[in-house]
C-alpha cells in the first residue's frame, strides 16, 4: 500500500490551479520525473519507437506498466526504464498515465510551474486526438484483460466458480 497522505496538499493545490493530476519530480534536484499522483508515467518516442518510463526506487511498481512494457516490446518498441529528465518532455510524441484504474490514459499537456512563477507547457500530439501508440497499447491491453486476444505470456488464469 502506498502512503497517499503526502499527496493530499500538493494535489489539492494543483486542482485549485486547474490541473487534474500532479507529476512528481525527484525530491533532491527536481530535474527527473518520478510518477503522476495517480499512476505511472510513460513517454513514447514514435520516431525511434521507444517506450520510456522512470526507474526510480520511489516509484510504486505497477503491474499495468510492466504488462505494457512487454506489449510494447512485442510491438517492436525499445523499452527504456531509466532516469527521465524534465527537459526531455519536449522530445516525446505521446505521454501516458498508466495504472490499474486508468489503464492507459493519454496526457495532452504538462505544465511545469517554475521556481520564478513562470510556466513551461509541454504538449503531446494533436488536441482532441489519441496518439497511434496510445491507441495500440490500450487496444492490446484491453483485449488481453477481456480474454479477446491470445495470452502469450500466461497472464490470465481461468477461475472456475463452483455452482451453489
Amino acid at each position: 500500500a502506498g502512503n497517499y497522505a503526502a499527496d493530499l496538499l500538493p494535489n489539492m493545490l494543483s486542482k485549485k490551479k486547474g490541473f487534474p493530476i500532479s507529476l512528481y519530480l525527484d525530491a533532491r534536484t527536481q530535474s527527473t520525473i518520478e510518477e503522476f499522483s495517480t499512476s505511472n508515467f510513460v513517454a513514447i518516442d514514435n520516431k525511434q519507437k521507444k517506450y520510456v518510463t522512470p526507474n526510480s526506487a520511489s516509484v510504486l511498481p505497477s503491474i499495468t506498466n510492466k504488462s505494457l512494457m512487454q506489449i510494447a516490446k512485442d510491438e517492436g518498441f525499445t523499452v527504456e526504464e531509466r532516469e527521465v529528465h524534465v527537459d526531455e518532455l519536449a522530445t516525446f510524441d505521446e505521454v501516458l498515465a498508466v495504472g490499474t484504474a486508468v489503464v492507459v490514459t493519454p496526457v495532452g499537456s504538462i505544465t511545469r510551474l517554475n521556481a520564478d512563477g513562470s510556466e513551461t507547457v509541454y504538449e503531446f500530439g494533436k488536441e482532441g486526438e489519441l496518439g497511434e501508440t496510445t491507441k495500440l497499447l490500450y487496444r492490446k491491453m484491453r483485449a488481453l484483460q477481456n480474454g479477446e486476444a491470445e495470452d502469450k505470456n500466461g497472464w490470465n488464469v481461468k477461475v472456475d466458480i463452483p455452482n451453489n
